[in-house]
């Protein structure tokens, strides 16, 4: 409890500062998974609570810009789903992000398709580290014969998110300060944007797909430093645990317990609350 209140105390005025800007934490609570195979959508589309098979599908939408080299001016966007048990209850949650095909994007010299076009859909998972083995058993268990393979890439990939400052006020036409600087133009320089949102192979920031005011979520290369990242605005993913707890979103086995039922959850939301409560008057935070 102190070690929280510690990092809290420090860190709030800067979550809720808007001129500071948004910060960025690297989730280490979060492990990433691959499913490939050609029975990939199918598998999983009959374990999630969302619909997977929109990521079959390539985008759809039509852009007034250049596309960026390496990156869709068009994107699927995460989904946020639960895996249930047979009758219904809570074991797992995950976020599933489709990365972009070869045919949806430019190769580096942009002028023609992407070089890794073609091969099998590959979706990645970003899931609660705390019940990796147990996850990625359950999953195999239910496999049988589908044609899908399922691997842990923990060590080649990292889960973060962006979220503080002004960073949930944004509309979907406003894009990044640091994105709308670059250009000739004085206008968003719509091809700035979208190369400041992603890496050279196609990785990039997506709209977190719970709720807008917890910013932005990605899963990267563990080699590499995420696109709009600053050394002075990385800070402890306890501080992110604070915004989601303020913010009333759950994440995990650890806050949504296995085997919970939609009445156990609802508890769970208003004990949340009155954490919340009790936090504002104390400046203590309570489990």
């Amino acid at each position: 409890m102190h070690l929280f209140k510690t990092i809290f105390t420090k860190n709030y005025h800067t979550l809720n500062n808007k001129s500071t800007g948004p910060l960025v934490s690297l989730l280490k609570s979060r492990s990433v998974i691959r499913f490939s195979g050609p029975d990939t959508i199918k598998f999983l589309q009959g374990l999630l609570t969302n619909d997977v098979k929109k990521f079959s599908e390539l985008p759809s939408g039509t852009t007034s810009y250049l596309p960026t080299p390496n990156l869709p001016p068009v994107y699927v966007p995460p989904i946020y789903a639960a895996f249930l048990n047979p009758q219904g209850r809570f074991l797992y949650d995950l976020f599933l992000y489709r990365k972009p095909l070869g045919e949806e994007k430019l190769d580096g010299s942009g002028s023609g398709p992407g070089s890794d076009s073609g091969g099998d859909l590959e979706l990645f998972a970003d899931v609660d580290s705390s019940v990796l083995d147990e996850l990625l058993l359950t999953f195999k268990r239910y496999r049988l014969r589908s044609k899908v393979e399922i691997d842990n890439v923990t060590e080649d990939f990292s889960c973060w998110q962006r979220f503080g400052g002004n960073l949930a006020e944004k509309s979907k036409g406003e894009e990044e300060p640091e994105a709308a600087s670059v250009g000739w133009g004085p206008g968003v320089d719509h091809s700035a944007m979208s190369s400041s949102h992603g890496n050279d192979v196609g990785w990039q920031w997506f709209k977190d797909p719970r709720v807008d005011c917890l910013g932005l979520r990605g899963v990267f290369p563990s080699k590499e430093t995420p696109p709009l990242v600053e050394s002075d605005k990385e800070t402890n993913e306890l501080n992110y645990l604070l915004w989601r707890i303020e913010n009333g979103v759950a994440e995990g086995s650890t806050e949504i317990p296995t085997g919970s039922s939609f009445s156990s959850l609802l508890r769970n939301l208003f004990h949340s609350l009155n954490v919340q409560l009790y936090w504002r008057h104390t400046g203590i935070i309570i489990f």
